[in-house]
């Protein structure tokens, strides 16, 4: 219903931002990062934002990026994870060190977050795991190489390069920043998982 919000910064507190548009004041739950990240009451700022329904509760939540807008998508995704559990994930683990825990079956490393248990951690890692794989099937060449093209010439790439790249993109990257990632440390003797991986530690230096 809403793609995102804009507006002056009227209040915030540890789970949520009141943004000003209009004279209408928009509550706003959202994460940690995107706290610390939109500014200070007062401010202009703009948060991409998702309309959540329930039988008895009408929600937003808003986030200071598209991808962290996409992930929090991604887990709701997930049988038992709601949108408290999946602000939690993302208030305590970063986008890039949640996509290597799935990619590498790191149950434990998502129990940081507050009300993740060791068997949500899994159910999270099973269902993503399984939604990376049925997405990445399902891209084209011209899908992944749309937004990258300068060091990779398109038609002389094996499926390989599509999967990984189109893994990152189910977890949350743009569809440049996978094609780049998966670039710089693309390997035809590597399987998936290991770009990905590889990818992904790349990132994070």
């Amino acid at each position: 219903m809403f793609a995102y919000i804009s507006g002056r910064i009227e209040q915030k507190s540890s789970n949520f931002v009141i943004i000003d548009n209009g004279g209408i004041g928009y509550k706003i739950n959202t994460s940690v990062p995107t706290l610390n990240g939109i500014g200070n009451v007062g401010e202009q700022t703009k948060v991409f934002t998702h309309y959540h329904v329930r039988e008895d509760d009408i929600s937003l939540f808003g986030f200071g990026c598209v991808e962290e807008l996409n992930m929090f998508e991604l887990l709701i995704t997930v049988s038992g994870v709601g949108p408290k559990v999946a602000l939690a994930i993302l208030s305590s683990i970063s986008l890039r060190n949640f996509a290597l825990a799935v990619i590498t079956n790191d149950a434990k490393g998502l129990t940081v977050a507050q009300g993740v248990g060791l068997k949500v951690a899994q159910r999270i890692i099973l269902e993503l795991k399984d939604k990376i794989a049925k997405e990445s099937k399902g891209k084209s060449d011209l899908d992944v190489f749309a937004g990258y093209d300068d060091d990779i010439n398109a038609t002389g790439k094996t499926i390989k390069f599509i999967e990984a790249a189109s893994a990152l993109v189910v977890l949350g990257y743009t569809q440049f920043e996978a094609n780049k990632a998966i670039t710089s440390v693309y390997d035809e003797n590597q399987e998936v998982e290991a770009l990905i991986m590889n990818a992904l530690k790349n990132m994070n230096r």
